[in-house]
């Protein structure tokens, strides 16, 4: 029987970025607070910590879907604003160009969204910023994703 320890490896470079890590580990702390999460307030306090060109955006989506979308439920999804259906599933969720230092900010769907339209439909938006015409489409988008 050999006493010698095997040599320890050099750690390899993460496949995941910092933020992509801080997403994971928000993820597990939303799972941790489960039913005692006040889904609003957290979702506000993470709008509240971006910038301000996300913010806004995050803003008027988050109205947005209160005004077109009422039987979601507002929660935070990895760390970002997201709202869910009765069964808890996230339905649509916003993310903030600053949080993973990209070019444009998204609004997107998730599964449970009711946008099935034939064999391909999009599922995400890049947002810069809201136009009158971009909130009628999202608007007609959160009502058909919830119908």
């Amino acid at each position: 029987m050999s006493t010698d320890k095997p040599a320890k490896r050099a750690p390899k470079a993460s496949t995941f970025s910092a933020a992509e890590l801080e997403a994971m580990q928000e993820a597990k702390a939303e799972r941790k607070k489960g039913k005692k999460a006040d889904g609003e307030a957290d979702l506000l306090a993470k709008i509240a910590e971006m910038d301000a060109s996300d913010r806004a955006i995050a803003e008027r989506l988050h109205a947005l879907v209160k005004e077109n979308a009422p039987e979601l439920s507002p929660k935070t999804w990895y760390g970002m604003p997201a709202w869910a259906n009765a069964d808890g599933k996230v339905v649509c969720f916003f993310t903030a160009a600053g949080k993973f230092k990209t070019r444009y900010a998204s609004f997107g769907f998730q599964e449970d969204a009711r946008l099935d339209d034939g064999s391909m439909w999009p599922t995400a938006f890049a947002l810069t910023r809201l136009t009158e015409a971009d909130e009628k489409r999202i608007a007609a988008l959160l009502k058909k994703a919830v119908a």
